[in-house]
Formats: C-alpha cells, structure tokens, sequence
C-alpha cells in the first residue's frame, strides 16, 4: 500500500472502528518511520508509566527512546485512561441516565479504537506498549464520578478537555512519520468533538474562554491553565476581539509534563 492509499484509508472514520485486522496498514507506518530521522529527547514517562518501553533505533543503530514513540505513549496513557473511565461508568448501574448513555457508548467506542490503535502502531515500530496504569478516578477521594453524575460529566469534560491539548502539544514530536501526524490529528479531532459533546451536556459553551472550563472545581484548574493567552505570534487578539473571544479563538497545547501531571493525578 503507498503512502497516498494508507492516508486515503485513514482519513475514514471507519479505520478506526472496526475491529478487523490492521496489518497492512501498520506495516506500512512501520516501513515510514523506519525512513523517518527521529531524535532522541525523551518526555520522561518513567513517573507514569508501569513497564518502562524501549524503541528500537529505526536507523539500524542501538535501542533508545525518542520523541516519536515518547509522543505516542502518553497519548496510550490518556486513552487508557479515557477508556477505563467511560468503561467503568457505562457498567455503573444507574449512573447514567438512559438519555445519555447511547453518547457514552459511542465515546467510549472510539477511546477504546484509539488504544488499539496506539498499540498497535507501537508494535509496528517496535516498541513495547506500556502497561495499562492501575487507575483511581476519584483521586484519592477528591472526587465520587460512580455515584454522583454531574461528577462524572465533570471528569469526563476534563478528560477531554486534557486529550484535546495533549494531543496538540504532542504534534510536533510526531512530525517525524507522516503517517502517525495524519493518525495523531484525526484522533485529536476526535476527542476535540468529545470535549464539546460533554461540554454542552453540562450547559457549558464548546470552547473555553479566558481558563475558563466551566462550572468545574478548583482541583481542574490545571487542565486550563494558559488557556487565557490572547497573544499570537505577535498579535493581541484581545485588542481586536476582546478578550473572551480572543482567548477563545485559538485553543492553547499542554505539554507533555503538564499533560502527564494531570494524569498522574488518577494513576495510583
């Protein structure tokens, strides 16, 4: 398969819901990347990751971590997490209301496409998966999301909210393989269009203004925390919009150590 037919292939959405075989397709991610010149800065996952991966130098030379297949495995990490979370709370029995639920099981589809996806391409690039964290979603006690609803949608949008930045923060460690930045954005999309879902099940906007998330506890504030930066690349949107939509106009990154210490929050 060339690059132009495993790209067609991956801009359909049914590339990452159906449960068939991705061989081909992983092999061929595989056949780029070991074309790809990759460098070697780890995002050091060691505090959240349980089985320590190594990559294989895809250049011939001896084994190191990169910020390729270090993007991708954070990335695991917030879909495990994402896919635990939404797993848990559809097997809650009256947790959900049934208005809700066929939402939730789409969701929780697509978190669970994405972590087979994710280690699948790692397999592909010859990496070793890590480990699924063992989690606690309510964060030592911080939160009841299994027995309290609108705790669980608030989890949920912050999540999200985190996926979505993460994902964006990660773009650059991936440009390496074309073919894992086109996968990486789709899926970003993806959980974009989660966050606004959820965003608006709890009567909030869709996008977030000014740090702002929304009728959320203190204890989120780091999910958008930066997101009232209303300079970019030299121009003050605030001048010209105001403000609110300013900041709002333009979503800000997490990077991969902010990303991670939110997550590290539900890991035990």
């Amino acid at each position: 398969m060339n690059i132009l037919k495993l790209l067609d292939k991956l801009s359909d959405d049914k590339f990452f819901t159906k449960e068939a075989s991705r061989l081909e397709t992983l092999t061929s991610i595989s056949a780029f990347g070991k074309k790809a010149a990759v460098a070697s800065i780890p995002l050091g996952l060691g505090a959240i990751m349980t089985t320590p991966a190594k990559a294989a130098d895809l250049t011939g030379g001896n084994t190191y971590k990169n910020t390729l297949t270090d993007a991708l495995q954070l990335a695991l990490v917030l879909e495990y997490l994402e896919n635990e979370y939404y797993a848990m709370g559809l097997s809650t029995a009256g947790l959900i209301p049934n208005s809700d639920r066929t939402v939730f099981m789409q969701i929780a589809k697509h978190e669970s496409a994405h972590v087979t996806f994710l280690k699948n391409t790692l397999t592909s690039l010859n990496v070793i998966p890590g480990a699924k964290p063992t989690f606690d979603f309510t964060a030592g006690g911080a939160f009841a999301p299994f027995t309290d609803y609108s705790q669980f949608l608030i989890l949920a949008q912050a999540f999200e909210d985190t996926g979505v930045r993460a994902y964006k923060g990660q773009a650059g460690n991936v440009m390496s393989n074309k073919t894992v930045l086109q996968a990486a954005l789709q899926i970003h999309s993806v959980e974009a269009r989660h966050a606004s879902q959820v965003r608006r099940m709890r009567a909030n906007k869709g996008w977030i203004e000014l740090a702002d998330g929304g009728s959320m506890p203190a204890a989120t504030n780091p999910v958008y925390a930066g997101e009232q930066n209303t300079v970019q690349a030299g121009f003050n949107t605030a001048a010209a919009f105001g403000a609110a939509a300013g900041s709002a106009a333009y979503d800000e990154i997490l990077t991969g150590s902010d990303a991670q210490t939110i997550a590290s929050l539900f890991i035990v």
